[in-house]
């Protein structure tokens, strides 16, 4: 059997927990020109929230890991948002797949014109795998908070409905893709984006945090 060090980790974290913060989410560094470090807050938001409602205990603050450092493999949950052009190399694509392989979880969230890039990145990632729109019903959707009709819509862009992909492999999710919905923004401090409620902020946290719980105990 594969051993799977972060489930293990997740489990302690979630059902344990630590006095002290040990344990640490992280944004993707990428190249090709797109804005690898949009939505500032929005990670610390969310890793406080988390650490409220789940009982987690992450480090208030993120971190930034490259797509092609061995210490990705340190971080159980890594965030990839942006705009613009995504470009892995053969060794960026090759150690983002061992990660994710290996038990690392990578949640991808489209800010807005990154779709075309990150699904062509991703196949040099996983040739062999396709995106796969997660139904409403799916446990994801159903952790410490319910969300019946699947991915809430956070951000208007196009009025497009929201959709969340998965990349599966072996059966597990290894990368959650958020497309037309804009997470991180609704994660970002109340006021960034004054078209967003209070409403949708809240779904949005809430959403995350199901997002963390179900990476870390699948």
């Amino acid at each position: 059997m594969r051993f799977k060090p972060f489930f293990l980790i997740g489990l302690i974290l979630l059902l344990c927990g630590f006095y002290t913060p040990t344990y640490k989410l992280a944004k993707l560094k990428y190249n090709g020109g797109g804005d690898w470090y949009a939505n500032r807050t929005a990670l610390p938001n969310l890793i406080d929230f988390c650490n409220k409602n789940l009982q987690t205990n992450f480090v208030a603050q993120e971190s930034i890991v490259e797509v092609g450092s061995p210490e990705i493999f340190n971080y159980p949950f890594v965030y990839l948002t942006g705009h613009g052009n995504v470009v892995f190399s053969n060794a960026e694509a090759s150690n983002l797949r061992k990660y994710l392989i290996g038990g690392g979880f990578l949640h991808i969230d489209d800010n807005y014109g990154l779709d075309k890039f990150i699904r062509r990145e991703m196949k040099k990632v996983f040739p062999e795998l396709a995106f796969a729109e997660l139904p409403a019903n799916h446990v994801l959707y159903n952790q410490k908070f319910k969300f019946p009709n699947g991915l809430p819509k956070i951000h208007e862009h196009d009025g497009k409905r929201p959709q969340g992909f998965a990349l599966i492999w072996e059966g597990r999710i290894v990368c959650y893709y958020t497309y037309e919905c804009d997470l991180g923004n609704g994660w970002e401090d109340y006021g960034t984006y004054p078209d967003d409620s209070q409403d949708k902020r809240a779904n949005a946290l809430k959403m995350g945090a199901n997002l963390i719980q179900y990476a870390l105990t699948q």
